[in-house]
């Protein structure tokens, strides 16, 4: 039997080569469905709304409020001398994205059976859009951020010391994005099954928010195993960092940072390997 191919052939069906077999090749020959993925997800984010897109701007800004009411008059937390607008925005922001991201992606298998029923394409293409369209509204939502930090230099006498660490914002978002998307895959693979992820997510998020330093700087932190408990969670480094860079508070921790990358490419392995291993057989039981 001659075993090769023909000069005209489409396509080569090639066997598994191991457990953690991926066809990255694949994922970018679909880049252009990937590209209206994107485009659909961010025209129907706020379809049929009276605000529109200016929710990427009224969520944080609603959230930001609360917090200053609420920890900051009543409950008194510190900022670390920063202005608590621009203290409390720089964690909402960073968070906001990773937990849409995480959210969203959690559910891809259920939400998405209709559409994985009746054409091939790789799968988590699906995924992938929603990191990509979520950046759009973290962009929009740093640019509120700009604004008033960029207020606060020029009309007022607070002391803002922006440093060299700004440079490191694409990766503070690589990894925030691989977090949210690591973990995604891993429960939406598991909802096939286990359909209590699905209630327990909004519900974890939400739990999750408050072991990071979000409302609270890790300064205020006394005891120590408590910190260590704060800085195991990965988001809290990339907060953190986030916050130093343009306000010159917060701890700034190489090893947390890398702790937080290391934990990122661990999640985003195991979250892609079980991804597509139960996406050949999900509609069985989804």
């Amino acid at each position: 039997m001659n075993s090769k191919l023909p000069d005209n052939y489409i396509l080569e069906i090639k066997p598994d080569t191991g457990f953690f077999s991926f066809n990255y090749k694949e994922v970018w020959q679909y880049k252009y469905l990937l590209a209206l993925l994107v485009r659909r997800d961010f025209i129907t984010m706020y379809k049929q709304t009276i605000l529109g897109p200016l929710w990427f701007v009224v969520q944080p800004i609603i959230t930001t409020l609360l917090f200053m009411l609420v920890f900051g008059g009543i409950a008194k937390m510190s900022t670390d001398g920063m202005p608590q607008a621009l203290f409390y925005m720089a964690g909402i922001i960073s968070w906001n994205y990773f937990s849409e991201v995480l959210a969203i992606t959690s559910e891809t298998f259920i939400q998405n059976a209709y559409l994985f029923g009746k054409v091939y394409f790789p799968r988590i293409i699906v995924p992938i859009s929603v990191a990509c369209s979520n950046l759009i509204t973290f962009f929009v939502q740093l640019l509120l951020f700009l604004a008033i930090f960029l207020y606060y230099i020029f009309f007022t006498n607070v002391s803002l010391e922006p440093n060299a660490t700004l440079v490191l914002i694409p990766v503070l978002l690589l990894i925030t994005a691989g977090l949210g998307l690591g973990l995604g895959l891993l429960i939406t693979s598991l909802t096939t099954k286990y359909r209590d992820f699905t209630y327990l997510i909004g519900f974890s998020i939400q739990l999750a928010m408050y072991a990071t330093p979000i409302i609270y700087p890790t300064s205020m932190i006394e005891e120590n195993w408590i910190k260590l408990l704060i800085m195991a969670n990965p988001m809290s480094s990339v907060i953190e960092t986030f916050r130093f860079a343009f306000l010159g508070v917060g701890n700034l921790s190489w090893l947390g940072l890398g702790y937080s990358f290391c934990c990122m490419l661990l999640l985003l392995a195991v979250g892609v390997t079980i991804f597509s291993r139960v996406e050949r057989k999900f509609m069985d039981t989804v």
